[in-house]
C-alpha cells in the first residue's frame, strides 16, 4: 500500500487542504506514521521535496481535475485580462455582491499554498533526522535548499494574495487552534529571509530539466523585494533599499552570462511555419485546405519557437528557460501522469458560436476549448491598438486572428471571416454578449497547430508540453518595475525595449510613457496565459487592481458591485472559525 506522511500538518487550515474530495495529493492511510520512523535513507527525504515539485506542478499547470472555482486563481478570472464567458457566468468571479470570505476560489488558493508549506517542512525536518546518512554535506544542503525554496515560494505567494498569514516552520504532531497572522511585511521578510538563506546551495545550473537553480531564487528575491517596497512606501518607510535589492537580484540573473533572450529562430521546428488547415474534421486536413493554398500564408517567428513541443527547457538550449515544470507524453501514457488542459479551459468555442460558417474542434478553431476564461478586449485587442500593432506578440503565428469559414458551400468556405460577423455585430455596432465571449483570437500558448497524442486517441484539449514557471522576460519586467519605483524611468524604458525589440516592435517606449499602467501593458503583451495575474494586481499597492478590474472588465459586474477598496483577498472564513483560541483578524474591505 502507498505510506501517507501524516505528521506536520497545520492544524489551522489541515481541514483545509483540499477544495473537494479530490484533495491535492490526498490519500487516506490504514496505518499512519511518525516523523521518526518514516524515513530511513536520504532519498526518501529527496522524494518528498519531489512532492514538492508535483504540488507545484497541480497549483500552476491546468489540468482535467480542478474545480471550476480554481480558476478564480490560477487562470486569472475577473482580472483586467480575462473574464468569464455567458456559458461560465455561474463561476464569474468580479460580482462583488456575491464575492465573500466564503467564496471557494479563496479557500483553495489558501489551502494549496500550506499544503506545499507542510510539504516543505516535512523534508526539512526529515533531513536533520540523525539516522539519515547522506552521500555529502553538499547533497544534503541542496535537498535542504530546495524545500526552502518552496516554502519560501508559498509565503510569497500568500503574502501577495492574503496579506499577513500564520508563519509555519515547524512540525504539530497536535492540533492548535491559536495561530496568530504576521503582517504583510513579516510574511514577505520571512520569505526573503528563507531565500537569502538557501541561495548559494542552489546549483547554477543543473543537467536535470526542470529542478530548481539559483536564478529562480533570485527571480523571486526581485519580486520579493519589490513587494516589500510597495508595503514600506503605504507605510511611509524607506523604500529605496528594497528597490535597489530588487534590481540588484534581478541584475544577478539578467547580467550573470547563462541567460538571454531567444532573438533567432530555434528548436524542434525552426525551419517550420505554423500549418492549420479550415477544416472541421479530420478528413478535411488535407493539403487542398492548407490555410497557405487559401492564400493566408502564416509565418513562424522565435516568439512561436518558445512554445513549440520540446523548446521550453535550458538544457536543450532555450536560455530564457529559468524554472519550467515537466510535462511528458510519454510517462503520462505510462503512468497516468498530467498533461495541461490549456485549450480546453483557454480556448473558443467556435462549435457551437460560429455560426453557419466555422465549427467543430480542430486546430483551426482552436482545439476542444471550453471557455472557462476568455480573454478581455484589453487583452485580445487594446493593447495592440495604434502604434503597439507592429509586434511578433501579436502576429498570427503567435495570436491568430485570421479564421477562416470551415463550411463548405457557405459564403466564407476558405475566407477571412470578419470578425463583425463572428461577434454578430448589429447595424448600430453593438455585439452580441454570447458569440462575443466565446469567440476570440487562438493564442499559440494554448492553442497549437498540431496536438501531441492524437494518433493515440487523445482529444484536442490537452497539451503535453513543458510549461514555463519563470522565463527571463517576467526578470526584465520586474527590474524595470523596480526601475521605475526608484524614479529611472529611462533605465526602465531600456528594459522593455529589450523585449520590444526581440518582439520586433515598431514603436519603442520612451521615458515618458513608463508608469505602472505601461509595465502592466507590456507584461499583459509578454505574459498572456503564463503569469498569475491576480498576485500581480495585488500585490502592486493602492486601487491599482480594482481601478483596473473596473476599467477592463468585460462585464458590468464590477463597475456596479465593486465599492470597496481592497488590494487583498479576505483570509477564508473557515481559516478563521478554525482558529478558535486566537482570533485572526479579517482583511480590511471583507
Amino acid at each position: 500500500m502507498k505510506i501517507s506522511i501524516r505528521v506536520g500538518v497545520l492544524a489551522l487550515s489541515s481541514m483545509l487542504f483540499s477544495c473537494n474530495d479530490n484533495a491535492f495529493l490526498g490519500e487516506n492511510p490504514e496505518t499512519f506514521y511518525t516523523i521518526e520512523n518514516i524515513f530511513t535513507t536520504s532519498s526518501q527525504v529527496e522524494q518528498v521535496v519531489t512532492s514538492c515539485y508535483a504540488h507545484v506542478r497541480l497549483i500552476y499547470c491546468p489540468h482535467e481535475n480542478w474545480d471550476l472555482d480554481w480558476y478564480a486563481y490560477r487562470l486569472g478570472n475577473g482580472t483586467d485580462m480575462y473574464d468569464v464567458a455567458t456559458i461560465r457566468l455561474g463561476n464569474r468571479f468580479n460580482d462583488y455582491s456575491i464575492l465573500n470570505s466564503q467564496t471557494k476560489g479563496f479557500f483553495c488558493t489558501y489551502s494549496a499554498f500550506y499544503q506545499l508549506i507542510n510539504i516543505a517542512n516535512t523534508a526539512i525536518a526529515a533531513a536533520d533526522l540523525e539516522n539519515i546518512v547522506w552521500a555529502s554535506e553538499s547533497e544534503k544542503a541542496r535537498i535542504v535548499a530546495e524545500a526552502r525554496f518552496f516554502r519560501a515560494f508559498a509565503y510569497r505567494n500568500l503574502g501577495e494574495l492574503f496579506g499577513g498569514v500564520p508563519i509555519v516552520t515547524d512540525l504539530t504532531t497536535e492540533p492548535r487552534y491559536d495561530y496568530t497572522r504576521s503582517t504583510r511585511l513579516e510574511t514577505y521578510q520571512f520569505a526573503i529571509d528563507e531565500l537569502e538563506a538557501c541561495l548559494n546551495d542552489l546549483p547554477e545550473t543543473t543537467a536535470e530539466a526542470g529542478k530548481l537553480v539559483r536564478a529562480a531564487a533570485l527571480h523571486n528575491l526581485c519580486q520579493l523585494y519589490i513587494d516589500k517596497g510597495v508595503v514600506l512606501s503605504e507605510d511611509g518607510g524607506d523604500v529605496t533599499s528594497a528597490y535597489n535589492k530588487a534590481v540588484e537580484y534581478a541584475d544577478a540573473v539578467i547580467n550573470s552570462g547563462l541567460y538571454s533572450l531567444m532573438t533567432e529562430r530555434f528548436g524542434t521546428r525552426s525551419t517550420e511555419d505554423p500549418q492549420f488547415y479550415y477544416a472541421s474534421s479530420d478528413a478535411e486536413q488535407t493539403e487542398a485546405h492548407l490555410y497557405e493554398r487559401a492564400g493566408y500564408k502564416i509565418e513562424g517567428n522565435v516568439f512561436w519557437d518558445l512554445f513549440q513541443v520540446g523548446n521550453q527547457d535550458y538544457q536543450l538550449g532555450n536560455k530564457e528557460a529559468i524554472w519550467v515544470a515537466q510535462i511528458d507524453y510519454e510517462v503520462y501514457k505510462k503512468e497516468g501522469a498530467q498533461g495541461t488542459i490549456y485549450s480546453g479551459y483557454y480556448c473558443p468555442v467556435f462549435r457551437d458560436q460560429g455560426g453557419e460558417y466555422a465549427t467543430g474542434s480542430m486546430e483551426d478553431v482552436g482545439g476542444l476549448g471550453t471557455c472557462a476564461v476568455q480573454p478581455t478586449f484589453y487583452t485580445r485587442d487594446l493593447i495592440y491598438e495604434d502604434k503597439w500593432n507592429t509586434d511578433l506578440r501579436n502576429s498570427d503565428a503567435v495570436f491568430r486572428r485570421t479564421i477562416l469559414g470551415n463550411v463548405p458551400g457557405t459564403d466564407y468556405y476558405g475566407k477571412r471571416l470578419p470578425w463583425s460577423l463572428l461577434y454578430r455585430e448589429d447595424a448600430s455596432g453593438k455585439k452580441n454578449d454570447v458569440a462575443t465571449t466565446q469567440l476570440y483570437p487562438v493564442s499559440c500558448k494554448v492553442g497549437p497547430d498540431k496536438y501531441v497524442g492524437i494518433e493515440d486517441g487523445e482529444n484536442r484539449s490537452h497539451l503535453f508540453r513543458d510549461d514555463y514557471l519563470i522565463r527571463l522576460p517576467e526578470t526584465i519586467l520586474l527590474r524595470a518595475e523596480a526601475k521605475f519605483r526608484l524614479g529611472n524611468k529611462q533605465s526602465a524604458a531600456d528594459d522593455i525595449n529589450l523585449l520590444r525589440d526581440r518582439a520586433k516592435c515598431e514603436y519603442r517606449v520612451t521615458a515618458a510613457d513608463i508608469d505602472l499602467d505601461l509595465i502592466l501593458d507590456e507584461r499583459a503583451r509578454e505574459l498572456v496565459y503564463e503569469e498569475s495575474r491576480w498576485n500581480t494586481l495585488l500585490r502592486m499597492g493602492g486601487t491599482v487592481a480594482i481601478d483596473r478590474i473596473k476599467k477592463y472588465s468585460y462585464w458590468d459586474y464590477p463597475r456596479t458591485t465593486l465599492n470597496k477598496t481592497f488590494n487583498l483577498w479576505p483570509i477564508p472564513q473557515t481559516v478563521i472559525d478554525t482558529n478558535k483560541d486566537v482570533k485572526l483578524e479579517q482583511n480590511p474591505g471583507w
